[in-house]
């Protein structure tokens, strides 16, 4: 006779593999490890690009209609294989939702058409890609290191139309001074990287905005973190020496609890003004890693 309500071949191997009788009799970690992982959870080490699916389709679920255009208006945002999702229609993946995010509270605070932009560590280029989509910026300036900015400049000349490619420039770090000498910028923008720089480089770079600038965008977190189970420290314990010495905010605090964040992002603020002439414009958690923050200053 055939039980119709027994386990499935499926069940029963996970019961002879994880929730064996010595593994349930023991609460102590259950709901982080092999047991939750078959009950309720995704495991955490394997599954990595299926929370990452899953948190950029929440995400996306959040956008209102200003920030779907501002999306739609980015063309060409699949160059490079992008772990995406789909929603409404539309290709979406972490880099552009961000992008998106950060475009909506910079346009609130500060005029972008017409406006001159440097942009100080730009990553593959995607905060370039998202303002000159969506707005009439004049010229754009880039400054970074030699292969990033070749990274940028390859990608950029892939997705931008030639009428838009050609108002940037790129410009690296070693040539900062005369590069840039003598002009003036509306706004700079510096997203993670003032984090992994040297406090020196990072006071230079303020320095710098005090002198040229009339605005200045921050978003980056708001300090280090040593928990290790978030990444197992795979990169080794040098690579973690190395990230705890940079940045000017190196207090290491629990960056999942909300208060421990919002505290430090004080801290945070004080960091970035440019100058005594300075006022934060604007601030707030910069979604969706916890512990970053954003903030706006103007002269």
């Amino acid at each position: 006779m055939t039980v119709v309500n027994g386990q499935s071949p499926q069940w029963e191997h996970i019961s002879n593999t994880r929730m064996t009788p010595e593994a349930v009799a023991e609460l102590s970690g259950f709901k982080s490890g092999a047991v939750n992982f078959k009950l309720g959870l995704w495991d955490t080490g394997v599954n990595g690009v299926r929370y990452l699916k899953a948190l950029t389709y929440n995400l996306a679920a959040t956008l209102s209609e200003p920030n779907w255009d501002r999306l739609r208006r980015i063309h060409n945002r699949d160059v490079g294989d992008p772990i995406s999702v789909t929603y409404h229609g539309e290709s979406v993946c972490m880099d552009y939702l961000r992008a998106v995010y950060e475009l909506e509270f910079i346009a609130d605070r500060a005029p972008l058409d017409g406006a001159r932009v440097l942009e100080i560590g730009a990553g593959f280029g995607r905060t370039c890609h998202a303002l000159l989509a969506n707005h009439d910026i004049v010229e754009y300036v880039i400054v970074d290191l030699a292969t990033t900015l070749e990274l940028a400049r390859n990608y950029l000349s892939e997705v931008l139309p030639p009428h838009l490619f050609e108002r940037l420039r790129f410009v690296p770090v070693e040539r900062t001074e005369e590069e840039l000498a003598g002009l003036r910028f509306d706004l700079c923008v510096n997203i993670d990287s003032f984090a992994e720089m040297t406090p020196e480089t990072v006071g230079y770079y303020l320095s710098l905005v005090d002198r040229q600038c009339e605005r200045l965008y921050v978003n980056n977190p708001v300090g280090k973190y040593l928990d290790k189970s978030l990444d197992g420290h795979t990169q080794g314990e040098e690579i973690v020496k190395l990230a705890l010495s940079t940045g000017l905010l190196r207090d290491v605090i629990d960056i999942h609890d909300d208060r421990a964040v919002a505290a430090q992002s004080r801290k945070f603020l004080d960091a970035y003004r440019p100058g005594d002439g300075w006022t934060c414009v604007g601030e707030s958690w910069a979604v969706p890693w916890s512990y970053y923050w954003q903030a706006l200053y103007a002269r």
